[in-house]
C-alpha cells in the first residue's frame, strides 16, 4: 500500500483505532460547520434565528442526508474491490461513483427546492420563523452536488486506507467558514442568509482540495476518464448499494420531522433549547460515529480479501470498544453539555436551559444503545448488505413516531427528551438479529475457503 493503512494485514484493532482518528477529527471539523453558524446566529442574530436554523435539521437529514447516503453506498465497492487487490476495479468504481455522485446532485437540488417550504409547514414551524428557516435551508441545497462530490471523494480516500488527507481539507474549510460566518453575519449584517452562503463556500473549498487529492495525489486509485463515463450497469450496481443506505436516512429523518412536529407544538423556547443541546449530543456522537464509519472500510477490504474470521472476531471487540466509548461520552454530555449549550445564548435564558439540561440527561443515560447501531450498521455495509440500514431506518421510524404521536400527548414534554434513545433501541434490536446471522455465513464461508485452500 502506497498511502494510508491496509485494513487487511496486523492488528486489527490498532489499525481500526489509528484509522478511526482522523475520521473522528474530520467530522467534528465538518460539524463546526453547523456549530459555528448557531452559535453566531444566537449571539449576533436573535433566538429565534437559532430556532430557524435548528428547525432545518430534520428536513436537512431528509433531503441532503439522504443524497449523502446514497455517496456512503456507492463506494463499498472501491473498498471490496481495493482488499481483493484489484486496484483497477477500485478506480473504475471510484469514477463511476464520482459521475453518478454529481448527477443525483444536481437532480436533488431540484427536488429540494419544491419540498422545503410544504416541508417546513408540514411540520408545524411557526409562522415567526418561517421565512429565516426557509432563507436558510434554500442557500443550502445549491450545495448539495458540492456537499455529495465532497463526501464521495472523502469516501473514496477512506475506502483505500486513507483517512488522514481528508481531515486536513476540512480544517482549512473549517476556517473559512470561521472568517465567513462572521463576515457575512457580523460584518454585513446578512443574517441566517450569511451563514449559509459561509457554509456553501467552505464545503465548496473542502470539495476542491478532496478533488485535486483523489485525482493527483492519491497513489492507491488510478481514475482515468474512461472511469468517469457514465455506465448503466456498474452504476446500477452502485446506485442498488446506494438506495437502501439513502433510505436509512430518508426513513430516520421522517422520524425526526415527526419529533420536530412535536417539539415546535411546545414553543420556540423548546425548540431552541432542544437545538442547543442536540448540537451538543452530535458533538460527543463523533468518536462513536468514527469508529463505526473506520468499522465500514475494515469490513469491506477484508470482505473483498476474503478475511471472513478476522471480520468476525474484530468487530465484536470493536463493539465493545465503542460501548466503553459511550460511557465516556455519556459522562462528558452530562457534566459539560450545558456550558456548551450557553454558548449559543447572548445571556443566559433559564427556560432554555432547563430545557436542555434535562434533554441531555435523557440522552446520556442511554448512550450505548447508539454506539451498538452505529458499529452494527457500518459493518453490515461494509459486507453490501445495505438492506439493513432501511430496516433499522424503519426501527428508528417506529420509535420516533410512538413517541412523537402517543407518548408526548400522554406524558408530554419529557416523551420528547427519549425519543432518540427509543429509536435507537427499535434499530438496535434488527441489526443485532441480522449481523448474527451473517456471522455465522462468514464463519461457514471461512471453513469453506480454508477446505479448498487444504485441497489444492
Amino acid at each position: 500500500m502506497k498511502h494510508g493503512i491496509n485494513m487487511t494485514q496486523g492488528s486489527a484493532l490498532k489499525n481500526i483505532i489509528r484509522f478511526s482518528l482522523p475520521i473522528m477529527m474530520s467530522s467534528m471539523l465538518q460539524f463546526n460547520y453547523h456549530l459555528v453558524d448557531n452559535i453566531i446566529v444566537g449571539r449576533y442574530i436573535s433566538t429565534d434565528a437559532l430556532a430557524a436554523v435548528g428547525n432545518v435539521g430534520a428536513i436537512n437529514s431528509f433531503i441532503i442526508g439522504a443524497a449523502l447516503g446514497l455517496t456512503s453506498g456507492f463506494t463499498i465497492p472501491v473498498a471490496q474491490s481495493f482488499g481483493a487487490g484489484d486496484g483497477r476495479r477500485a478506480s473504475h468504481y471510484a469514477g463511476s461513483s464520482i459521475s453518478v455522485s454529481f448527477l443525483l446532485g444536481c437532480i436533488i437540488v431540484v427536488i429540494a427546492h419544491i419540498l422545503s417550504t410544504p416541508l417546513l409547514r408540514l411540520i408545524g414551524t411557526p409562522d415567526e420563523i418561517i421565512g429565516l428557516s426557509a432563507a436558510y435551508v434554500n442557500i443550502l441545497y445549491f450545495a448539495v452536488p458540492i456537499q455529495m462530490l465532497s463526501n464521495n471523494f472523502t469516501a473514496i480516500s477512506r475506502a483505500v486506507g486513507e483517512s488522514r488527507k481528508p481531515l486536513y481539507f476540512y480544517v482549512v474549510s473549517v476556517i473559512v467558514n470561521f472568517f465567513l460566518d462572521l463576515l457575512f453575519i457580523a460584518k454585513f449584517g446578512w443574517g441566517v442568509e450569511g451563514a449559509a452562503f459561509a457554509t456553501m463556500i467552505a464545503q465548496a473549498v473542502a470539495a476542491v482540495l478532496c478533488g485535486i487529492y483523489v485525482f493527483r495525489f492519491n497513489k492507491n486509485i488510478d481514475i482515468k476518464k474512461s472511469d468517469l463515463k457514465l455506465d448503466l450497469r456498474t452504476a446500477g450496481y452502485q446506485v442498488k448499494l446506494g438506495i437502501p443506505v439513502s433510505m436509512q436516512f430518508t426513513i430516520t429523518s421522517v422520524g425526526s420531522m415527526c419529533m420536530q412536529s412535536a417539539v415546535n407544538s411546545f414553543g420556540a423556547s423548546v425548540m431552541a433549547g432542544i437545538t442547543a443541546a442536540n448540537r451538543v449530543e452530535n458533538l460527543t456522537n463523533i468518536p462513536m460515529s468514527g469508529l463505526g464509519v473506520a468499522t465500514q472500510t475494515f469490513v469491506g477490504q477484508n470482505y473483498g480479501a476474503k478475511n471472513y474470521r478476522r471480520i468476525a472476531d474484530s468487530v465484536r471487540k470493536i463493539l465493545l470498544l465503542d460501548i466503553l466509548i459511550s460511557i465516556l461520552m455519556s459522562t462528558a454530555l452530562y457534566y459539560g453539555g450545558p456550558y456548551v449549550v450557553s454558548l449559543f445564548m447572548k445571556e443566559a435564558n433559564p427556560e432554555i436551559m432547563n430545557i436542555a439540561k434535562k434533554y441531555i440527561l435523557a440522552i446520556s443515560q442511554c448512550y450505548s444503545l447508539v454506539a451498538v447501531l452505529f458499529v452494527l450498521r457500518n459493518s453490515l455495509q461494509g459486507l453490501g448488505f445495505t438492506y439493513a440500514n432501511a430496516i433499522a431506518g424503519a426501527g428508528e421510524l417506529i420509535g420516533r413516531i410512538s413517541v412523537a404521536f402517543i407518548f408526548s400527548k400522554i406524558i408530554g414534554l419529557p416523551a420528547v427528551f427519549y425519543a432518540g434513545p427509543a429509536a435507537w433501541l427499535m434499530a438496535d434490536i434488527p441489526l443485532a438479529v441480522i449481523f448474527i446471522r451473517k456471522s455465522r455465513e462468514l464463519k461457514r464461508a471461512e471453513k469453506k475457503s480454508t477446505g479448498e485452500r487444504l485441497n489444492i
